[in-house]
């Protein structure tokens, strides 16, 4: 993008769409707007924290390393001389925050990660099923050409008309989608019973039935093959990140992959 510079006296040549009106009023000589390639890019973090989030067997829940996640993120753009932002949502509330450059920037986002509302505090909220497409569609508001942004979630209710959102946003920004999941999402433990609990309410997990087990494998498998079709048709960069993962070592190894290409 570029962003105004200076106001000098208008010159033979110079496009009259870019005459200073204000300044030329003020001085009573025709002045022009010079302008500059704006150097800085903008950086979006897209932070889901929906209730889905909150969930882990192993390691850390998904809405943690989510957030350590952006924190490396907003430090990493910070260092580069880029503005950082940020989109934080949720099934009960969103909060914005304009690209903002150096370490206040940073803080802001951390912040405001710490401040959002946690599942448990929440949990009475009706779940928004339309969360998701809702916050795209900020998304892309905010969003200038040329922005660089980086999807945080395990991208669950994800349909159609959120495809069709992520393909638009695709044709003027690069993204990168993270996908954050935990190994009991991605397959079910040995045959057993299991005892599931969120702290105030429990289930029984019957792993014996193997049509089941088995069922609930290719739904995370197709899952999974979805977000790769979607990154392929957008040209987005998909990186994959387990509860158990190290983030650092997450955002290096996949971020490395995205410049060899």
């Amino acid at each position: 993008g570029m962003e105004f510079d200076e106001s000098r006296l208008y010159q033979a040549g110079d496009d009259i769409r870019n005459i200073d009106w204000r300044v030329t009023a003020r001085t009573g000589k025709t002045h022009t707007k010079l302008f500059r390639e704006e150097r800085e890019r903008q950086v979006f973090v897209w932070l889901d924290l929906r209730a889905s989030m909150f969930f882990a067997t192993k390691g850390m829940y998904k809405s943690v390393i989510a957030s350590r996640l952006a924190s490396l993120l907003a430090w990493s753009a910070i260092h580069h001389g880029d503005r950082i932002g940020g989109m934080i949502f949720s099934d009960g509330s969103h909060h914005e925050l304009k690209p903002q450059r150096g370490k206040s920037g940073a803080l802001r986002l951390i912040s405001q990660m710490v401040k959002h509302p946690t599942w448990s505090e929440t949990r009475t909220i009706n779940r928004d099923k339309t969360a998701l497409f809702r916050s795209l569609i900020r998304l892309r508001r905010v969003a200038r050409p040329g922005s660089l942004i980086f999807m945080l979630s395990d991208f669950r209710n994800l349909d159609e008309k959120m495809e069709s959102q992520m393909l638009l946003l695709s044709r003027h920004t690069d993204i990168v989608m993270v996908f954050i999941y935990d190994q009991l999402e991605q397959s079910l433990p040995a045959a057993g019973l299991y005892r599931v609990s969120d702290g105030k309410q429990e289930l029984m997990l019957d792993t014996y039935d193997q049509r089941r087990t088995e069922t609930y494998r290719v739904h995370f498998v197709q899952h999974r093959q979805r977000l790769e079709r979607i990154a392929k048709n957008a040209s987005i960069h998909l990186i994959d990140c387990s509860t158990q993962d190290n983030p650092l070592e997450v955002l290096q190894s996949g971020l490395s992959k995205k410049i060899r290409r």
